[in-house]
């Protein structure tokens, strides 16, 4: 039986414990329920399992029949702090939280696909390192789990990594897609205080006004990225969140602003950070105030080795048949900590599409809206994928 008849087969499994994942949402590196539930979806496999020391983790081992290298298939387990607005009946239990990315389908996909492998263990060249990962949101679990031993898991590093992500608009429901090269952005934080001199609202002439420099700053950081970078390596300053003052008829002693980075290259991501510290210090200089400007370096680019990207897709096609998988044209400026371990082994980041049937991808909402839904019936073909890519990946090291 093929691995799409068999995941199939287990497709009520599969969504029973999306739903109970998506019902029971848990943030960061701690995910105590999620991972009792993981472990037990993995329950009578012939796995070799291990749990984080220092998170919520679950690392499971799949020992092949036949000798061959190790490959490594990932899964993120952690929610938002998002409070959920649907009517599902299997809503979030949990005030402020929800599985709003959908890392519950990563989650039961990848327990999918361990047991679809376990089932033709004999017939599997090598090993497999299942890695289900909390802390995916800016809590950088995957390097947390590389820290702690992942990719030595099976006793050798894997020779190749694949992870994958579902999306709740732009891709209709089942359409695979990803490309080679950068596929998702480096994200980095820019933090700025702007000190000025108090003073009344009513003489602003006998003040130093940090609130009308940092808004200067802010307009000029966007004129800065348009005019110092190339579009096609590509730039994006957000500035989230600015805070400064108390009420209305009084001139702060400071401002606070903070603003998410998105570059494509090394270079280019070292340059932006220079360019930004420059232009904040020449407005604040020009206003006669001081300025103290620092990043929080988040996550790196995503980048698929073109090889294995070429391979994920006519993996995709040979499952499914033509017309499931396309390149995408453009990386995307969203970030995933996956590139934690693209940076160690070579391998391929995809999107699944999973908007619901009854939605229009366009204007669907998307992925960390409070009311993004996503449609289970992809669960079975992703399950699929994911022992696909593992299968034929070893049997052609």
């Amino acid at each position: 039986m093929s691995f799409t008849d068999s995941a199939q087969d287990m497709r009520d499994e599969l969504v029973r414990l999306r739903h109970s994942l998506h019902a029971t949402p848990e943030l960061g590196l701690t995910l105590p329920r999620t991972q009792e539930k993981v472990l037990a979806a993995l329950d009578g496999l012939p796995l070799e399992i291990t749990t984080g020391t220092n998170l919520s983790s679950v690392t499971a081992v799949l020992r092949g029949g036949r000798p061959g290298p190790a490959v490594l298939l990932r899964g993120d387990m952690d929610a938002l702090p998002v409070t959920e607005r649907n009517d599902l009946p299997y809503i979030s239990q949990i005030d402020g939280q929800m599985h709003a990315c959908g890392h519950d389908l990563h989650t039961a996909m990848l327990a999918g696909s361990a047991h679809l492998l376990s089932a033709r263990r004999e017939e599997l060249a090598g090993d497999v390192i299942f890695m289900f990962q909390p802390g995916e949101e800016g809590h950088e679990g995957a390097r947390h789990m590389i820290e702690e031993g992942v990719l030595d898991a099976a006793g050798e590093r894997p020779v190749a990594a694949y992870g994958m992500h579902v999306i709740s608009s732009y891709l209709p429901s089942g359409l695979f897609a990803s490309r080679p090269g950068p596929v998702m952005a480096a994200a980095d934080v820019f933090r700025v205080t702007v000190k000025g001199r108090g003073g009344h609202g009513s003489s602003p002439h006998r003040a130093l006004d940090p609130i009308q420099a940092g808004c200067e700053m802010v307009t000029a950081l966007q004129s800065m990225v348009t005019r110092s970078f190339d579009v096609f390596d590509p730039v994006v300053v957000t500035v989230g969140s600015f805070h400064g003052g108390t009420v209305d008829n009084v001139i702060p002693d400071e401002a606070h602003f903070e603003a998410t980075v998105r570059t494509f290259s090394k270079d280019t991501r070292a340059a932006v950070m220079r360019r930004l510290v420059e232009v904040v210090e020449g407005v604040a200089a020009a206003h006669g105030l001081a300025v103290e400007a620092s990043f929080g370096m988040g996550y790196p680019v995503t980048v698929n080795d073109p090889a294995e990207a070429e391979f994920a897709g006519r993996t995709a096609d040979e499952l499914f048949g033509p017309g499931r998988f396309f390149v995408a044209p453009q990386p995307i400026m969203g970030s995933e900590d996956f590139s934690f371990v693209l940076e160690e082994v070579p391998g391929a980041f995809l999107f699944l599409g999973a908007c619901p049937p009854d939605r229009d991808p366009a204007t669907a909402p998307y992925n960390h809206s409070p009311e993004a839904v996503f449609d289970d019936s992809v669960l079975p073909d992703g399950a699929a994928l994911y022992a696909a890519l593992a299968f034929s990946r070893l049997a052609s090291a």
